[in-house]
């Protein structure tokens, strides 16, 4: 295929890009490209790229990846010269992650891990994009107690047929999509592989463990941790995230890549550290485990250390306290923090 000139920036689609993740990673690609943001808002919010609507290296497409689209017919994107300098990478963070609303959103999700999928990476084909598929730990199945990290090489253990496999097996399958579409069409194609990440502009009231947590702690209301007192996570700063995301994008490398922190933090010393910070008055309790928030397994990150050069290393009471002063600033409470 022709190469194609890039006039000044390269084009950048991020799908999913008014989400937790997606729209910190916009607020990091617009620094150096033009960034198309594709969002049906279905768990993203507006509020989380309203700082970028008026930088004219930004647009915002509302659109279903699941529904067929073409971006040159879109009269916004003329000014991205898309039909002639198409687009340099695409990043395919769109699927449904509501705890709160996980039932409701079954089939979309099944949608967005097939169909969506599909469509971005004939995108992708199109332009002869990278293309980088956000997959999950959930692809390895179950917490594996005994604090030994996962290797990507693992085959991993989930039920297809469970209550929560349309998120469990629709990661999966996206992998094997994205996959062999790179050995079909020779794309240059990325699976990272995160797990639990966290930071601010996480929705709140929706089943997330740590702004739940938080805003609890803020009111004076008790931390619920959906479980018992061994319920522990892997946690991972979302600038942690960010960091690996754009190094595995520059990198060779086309297998999967485990993304997170490698460090099992037990959830009810977790509260106590935010209900210490805030000085709260809160109390932790316990309550049935929940569908979508279970104990995932921990990461083994050597090969990103080893491949990417890549470690996370925001403390847990750094990320927390940062986490903290987004949701004090979205409830209109005084806040003064370094940043990290």
């Amino acid at each position: 295929m022709t190469k194609r000139a890039i006039f000044d920036k390269p084009n950048v689609l991020v799908a999913g890009g008014a989400g937790f993740i997606g729209s910190h990673l916009c607020d990091r690609l617009i620094q150096t490209a033009k960034v198309i943001c594709l969002d049906n808002f279905s768990t993203g919010d507006e509020r989380n790229i309203d700082h970028l609507l008026a930088d004219p290296n930004f647009e915002f497409i509302k659109h279903d990846i699941s529904q067929p689209f073409e971006l040159e017919k879109l009269p916004e994107l003329q000014k991205f010269k898309i039909e002639f300098q198409g687009i340099q990478e695409v990043y395919n963070l769109a699927c449904p992650t509501s705890p709160k609303n996980f039932t409701a959103n079954k089939l979309a999700t099944l949608l967005a891990c097939s169909a969506g999928v599909k469509n971005l990476l004939d995108l992708a084909g199109r332009y002869q994009a990278k293309f980088m598929q956000f997959s999950s730990s959930v692809v390895y199945g179950p917490h594996r107690h005994g604090g030994q990290g996962v290797k990507e090489t693992y085959l991993g253990s989930v039920d297809f047929l469970s209550e929560r496999s349309s998120y469990d097996e629709g990661k999966r399958f996206a992998e094997t999509i994205t996959e062999n579409y790179r050995q079909v069409h020779k794309l240059d194609t990325k699976i990272i592989r995160l797990f639990r990440i966290y930071g601010p502009r996480l929705k709140l009231n929706d089943g997330n463990l740590i702004p739940d947590f938080i805003n609890s702690a803020l009111d004076n209301a008790d931390l619920v941790i959906p479980g018992d007192k061994n319920f522990s996570s892997s946690l991972c700063y979302v600038s942690d995230c960010l960091d690996a995301i754009l190094k595995l994008m520059e990198s060779d490398i086309n297998q999967p890549v485990n993304v997170g922190s490698d460090v099992d933090v037990n959830l009810t010393k977790l509260c106590q550290i935010i209900i210490d910070q805030l000085g709260s008055k809160s109390k932790i309790k316990y309550a049935a485990r929940h569908l979508f928030i279970t104990e995932l397994c921990l990461p083994d990150i050597s090969k990103a250390r080893a491949e990417l050069g890549w470690l996370p290393i925001a403390t847990l009471e750094k990320g927390l306290e940062k986490t903290i002063d987004d949701l004090r600033a979205s409830k209109g409470l005084k806040t003064v923090r370094e940043s990290i």
